[in-house]
């Protein structure tokens, strides 16, 4: 009884599993491959935020301000740097100007020029963890960057193609306001003219402003009647009144900071570039390598390159010679045989050394 109760149901289980066999055989299912990840969004760089505020010149003054936003237009452009200028009108707009940069974010904000010290100094105290940059002036806090040029050495050069250059053994000089940077340019200047002929007289005007250009040329004319024939400016926007009269007159205009050959073609004689774009350029460059030079002041010269005459000097409108000239004295200033003066004190008590 067992026995066949056993061969029975092997039987069946026999049976039942042929049959699953062949349904299976008939509906075969495939287990679904699983499904692949998203892949994670990139994440997006951030980008290191430079801003910079002008001084009341404004953003367009072919000068300083204009030079100073090249360098972070440069940034931009070459290192990806997001970047934002705010213009000021006057004295009185350098606060808020940094207040809206801070308020922004920016990693590091640039004030132009030797008038926003006092705005720079008072934002780094009460903002000790936001990085600043200073042009012309000196700030030591630990979070200010500042940089200075020796104005004078360039000047030099600037009064050594004056004197080379004038007819009437009469130039000129218009500053923008009597100030202790702007009397780097005027002494400097005064000084390569006595190197090469003590005789020629310097007339010397101040402005009263950076944006006058009515005014700049207004003085530029009296100078010319008065029978200067090269007139150099340090005026920022005053100043291209300046290049206006000497255009109007036919005479001889010398720009600054930067090449303003474009002005005035052939009556801009040479220009004192002043190199505020590369100083913009390398401390915000340094400031995104984590090489933020705060509390240290630098200084540029013509041994940096931070000074110097403008690539479109009008060298064949000077006698022949000049050229090799101002070269021989840049080399000079840069081996340190020649102290320039910069104010003066100093331009008083300075005797023309020998090469």
């Amino acid at each position: 009884m067992t026995r066949k109760w056993f061969a029975k149901a092997a039987a069946a289980m026999l049976a039942i599993s042929v049959l699953a066999a062949g349904c299976g055989g008939a509906q075969k299912q495939e287990t679904p491959a699983p499904a692949k990840p998203e892949p994670a969004p990139a994440a997006q760089e951030v980008k290191f935020k430079v801003g910079m505020s002008t001084d009341v010149g404004g953003l367009n003054d072919d000068s300083f301000n204009q030079a100073a936003y090249e360098g972070l237009k440069k940034a931009q452009s070459e290192l990806g740097f997001e970047i934002k200028a705010v213009e000021s009108k006057r004295n009185e707009d350098y606060e808020p100007n940094f207040r809206s940069l801070m308020d922004l974010k920016y990693d590091l904000i640039w004030g132009i020029g030797f008038m926003m010290k006092d705005a720079v100094d008072k934002a780094a105290k009460e903002n000790p963890a936001q990085k600043f940059g200073l042009i012309d002036e000196i700030v030591t806090a630990p979070n200010v960057a500042s940089v200075t040029f020796r104005e004078e050495e360039g000047s030099f050069l600037m009064g050594v193609i004056a004197a080379k250059t004038t007819q009437t053994k009469k130039v000129g000089f218009v500053g923008g306001m009597d100030f202790d940077v702007i009397h780097h340019f005027d002494y400097g200047f005064k000084a390569g003219v006595k190197a090469v002929d003590p005789t020629i007289q310097v007339i010397t005007v101040y402005a009263g402003s950076f944006t006058d250009s009515a005014k700049g040329k207004s003085i530029a004319l009296q100078m010319f009647k008065d029978g200067a024939d090269v007139v150099f400016h340090a005026a920022g926007g005053t100043g291209s009144g300046v290049i206006e009269a000497a255009a109007e007159q036919k005479k001889f205009a010398i720009g600054v900071d930067k090449d303003q050959n474009s002005l005035a073609p052939e009556y801009v004689l040479s220009s004192m570039v002043k190199r505020v774009d590369v100083a913009v350029f390398e401390v915000s460059k340094a400031a995104k390598e984590g090489k933020f030079a705060g509390g240290v002041t630098t200084s540029l010269g013509l041994k940096e390159n931070g000074v110097g005459y403008a690539p479109k000097t009008l060298w064949n409108k000077t006698p022949a010679g000049t050229k090799e000239l101002v070269e021989k004295w840049s080399d000079a200033i840069k081996a340190g045989k020649v102290q320039v003066p910069a104010n003066k004190a100093k331009f008083d008590a300075w005797e023309v050394p020998k090469l």
